[in-house]
């Protein structure tokens, strides 16, 4: 869906939405709660056991996004694959990447991390801004 997305934004002409246009590219069937998606990898990926914390406080906030401009602006650029297939298909790339680092949360290129570096060598300020003097040299 992503590369669909990008692909309309590049090559849209700017009579389609205006010359500047913040959207939500995605579509209606895929608003999904934590655990819609958590249990839709434990169908998917072996082994894979979800746990939900049944003493948790409840999340009163709403995600569910409205994607109807982008399917009016771009109806040929939709997401063509469902949630299962997504999974299916990120599984198959990692397994076809040899990919086995269980402790990947701890990777240096999580964008978390990053950006903990860059704020902690002053390169962004604590409103994730460039510190402009740190670009330039002073």
């Amino acid at each position: 869906p992503v590369a669909r997305a990008i692909d309309w934004a590049i090559g849209r002409k700017s009579s389609n939405g205006g010359s500047f246009l913040a959207i939500n590219a995605g579509s209606d069937e895929w608003n999904f709660q934590v655990k819609d998606l958590a249990n839709a990898v434990e169908k998917v990926i072996p082994d894979v056991k979800v746990s939900i914390n049944k003493n948790a406080p409840a999340d009163k906030r709403s995600y569910r996004v409205d994607f109807s401009k982008y399917r009016q602006l771009a109806p040929d650029h939709q997401p063509e694959v469902d949630l299962i297939a997504a999974i299916t298909g990120l599984k198959e790339g990692l397994e076809a990447m040899n990919f086995r680092d269980k402790n990947f949360r701890d990777s240096r290129y999580i964008r978390l991390k990053i950006l903990s570096g860059l704020r902690e060598t002053g390169m962004l300020n604590g409103r994730l801004q460039w510190q402009r003097e740190n670009i330039t040299g002073g």
